[in-house]
């Protein structure tokens, strides 16, 4: 399957900041600025203060009879990979999910993709997929080299995950809105496992320049919600 000028690429970003800092300030912005094209659009929540849930489904529902290849994103995201079209698509051809980084297994009580448990013990190497850069500009500060990408995982990061809307209205998979931030990405996960639908890592360069908020007050209500819905 090869793309064509019918399939279009949308991205779905929520940002804190107005329109205008949006392409001017944040990273994903001014990486998108450079990738504007008639295959790409964007659906940008500006001055945003809803989940990302809530706002991802928006777009979902809108791409009923305007199908287009999703790809929900967050704000912080310096996209170096000037081929990432093809990189998302191709991964697209083999997995119904794509992400950056995942894991391959889930195990009881586990927090994040990456750990194990609540004292966040990373998982072994083994059981990690794919690659992302952290930082603020190129060279980032530290490259994150987790495993072979192109590897089916149970859990995929939230930071990048993109999927044909075909895929999502068909199977009926939605973000559960119960989440505002923190473990909407795992639950999805979830969501899709149940729903037969296979998750992968892509080999796709961007550097991300949050490293994640783990154990804050929100964050641990997110575990809690989550684990009352999963039961582990």
């Amino acid at each position: 399957m090869q793309i064509t000028k019918e399939i279009k690429f949308k991205f779905v970003v929520a940002t804190r900041e107005n329109v205008e800092n949006f392409w001017t300030h944040t990273a994903t912005g001014r990486s998108l600025a450079l990738y504007l094209s008639p295959s790409v659009e964007v659906s940008l929540f500006a001055n945003n203060s809803r989940g990302l849930p809530e706002v991802y489904n928006e777009v979902i529902d809108q791409c009923t009879n305007d199908p287009a290849i999703l790809i929900f994103a967050h704000d912080d995201l310096h996209i170096l990979d000037f081929h990432w079209m093809h990189a998302i698509f191709n991964g697209l051809n083999h997995f119904g999910v794509v992400g950056l980084a995942g894991n391959k297994r889930r195990v009881p009580l586990q927090p994040s993709w990456a750990f194990i448990d609540e004292n966040f013990t990373w998982d072994s190497l083994s059981n990690l997929s794919g690659l992302v850069a952290h930082g603020k500009s190129f060279p980032p500060e530290i490259i994150n080299n987790f495993g072979p990408p192109f590897e089916e995982v149970k859990l995929l990061d939230g930071l990048l995950l993109a999927a044909f809307s075909e895929v999502l209205i068909k199977k009926d998979l939605k973000f559960d809105e119960l989440f505002k931030f923190h473990f909407y990405d795992l639950d999805f996960c979830r969501q899709a496992e149940n729903k037969g639908i296979k998750m992968g890592t892509i080999p796709l360069s961007l550097i991300h320049e949050s490293r994640g908020s783990l154990g804050p007050e929100e964050w641990r209500q997110g575990y809690q919600n989550y684990l009352r819905k999963w039961g582990q």
